[in-house]
């Protein structure tokens, strides 16, 4: 892959890109800002270990712009930014992720950090020894601690929505839900399914992911590359991106898509293949705010949990006015929510120009 790293930022809407490297502890991090225009970009630390800088340049560049959207989908006053670092979570440090810190400082509040895949609340407490621009800390040390359970309850809310609106009723009661990955997010989202007396089927290509669900007792399809083909209600996409495509949309047995996962649709055009088969995509950026929501409640007020579950609870509100609007301008419900970030954003930008 040849990238040509200013035409792709300036065909969509980017505003910066930095890399940072410390060859004496190993680190190399990119910090992409998308798009300023609502406030302070705000995105989680990605520790990914991929096997080219084009390939983590194009995915830490997709991340940042689903922070655009997602947050002012989400009614927030934050931008989107996103940081990647190159190596896996076992090689992370406290002097990498310290350095991290000091690399985020400097950008002097652009760019606010927290958790995403690879990284914890361990990381953040590291990285808040070096700058202040970091939420997502421990409750302990006045934050709103690990996301994962608003990000969860967010996508449970969401997919309630999208019952309604197919079987005429929010209930998932009795609905087999599948769900491609279990990780922090998708072990949170299990327990609020299994109180609805959902059915649900896990995969996940970790030995010690599929050991928790047996904890929980689920059903564990050994061959992750058969979730596609199961017959069921609702399929959850909760790990990595770009998993629906021409490859697999044809393969889907469900009714509604639904999941955790960024950037589940590997083009545009993907939206489209799932209408056309009537099956029901939930955008991503729109049912995984919870956790951006829930952190966005930590700037510049004391966190209230009770106050935060109340704000990601309206999910369920912005899914069905998605689903509204795709519907009265025929459009694919992906490119009513592409609509409604972009007309807020647009509405801002004469209002406020690019955060400094």
């Amino acid at each position: 892959m040849n990238l040509n790293i200013a035409e792709y930022m300036e065909t969509h809407g980017h505003e910066q890109l930095c890399v940072f490297t410390d060859k004496g502890i190993g680190l190399r991090v990119f910090i992409a800002i998308h798009d300023t225009t609502l406030g302070p970009s705000l995105g989680g630390v990605r520790i990914w270990p991929h096997k080219t800088e084009d390939e983590a340049l194009i995915d830490v560049l997709r991340l940042s712009r689903g922070m655009t959207y997602k947050s002012a989908a989400a009614g927030l006053n934050m931008g989107g930014g996103k940081a990647l670092i190159m190596a896996s979570s076992q090689e992370k440090t406290e002097a990498m992720m310290r350095a991290f810190g000091r690399f985020v400082e400097s950008l002097g509040g652009r760019y606010i950090t927290t958790e995403d895949v690879g990284a914890n609340t361990r990381d953040m407490e590291w990285i808040a020894q070096e700058t202040s621009h970091v939420k997502g800390l421990p409750a302990n040390l006045g934050g709103s601690g690990d996301p994962s359970e608003m990000t969860a309850y967010g996508i449970y809310q969401g997919m309630k929505a999208c019952a309604m609106d197919v079987w005429g009723t929010d209930s998932l009661a009795g609905r087999t839900i599948a769900i491609q990955g279990f990780g922090n997010v998708a072990s949170k989202l299990a327990q609020h399914l299994l109180g609805e007396q959902a059915l649900l089927v896990v995969t996940d290509i970790s030995q010690s992911a599929l050991d928790m669900a047996r904890e929980q007792n689920l059903e564990i399809l050994e061959d992750p590359a058969a979730i596609y083909e199961v017959e069921c209600d609702l399929f959850a996409p909760c790990a990595l991106g770009g998993i629906l495509n021409d490859a697999t949309i044809p393969r889907l047995k469900c009714k509604v898509v639904a999941g955790s996962a960024n950037n589940q649709l590997l083009g545009d055009h993907h939206g489209a293949r799932l209408q056309e088969k009537g099956i029901l995509y939930a955008p991503d950026y729109i049912l995984n705010a919870g956790g951006v929501i829930n952190i966005s409640l930590e700037m510049g007020q004391v966190y209230d949990e009770d106050a935060a579950r109340e704000k990601v609870a309206r999910i369920y509100d912005t899914v069905t006015k998605v689903i509204d609007l795709s519907r009265t301008n025929g459009i694919t419900t992906a490119q009513a929510a592409d609509r409604l970030a972009e007309e807020r954003i647009a509405a801002m930008r004469g209002v406020k120009g690019i955060y400094v």
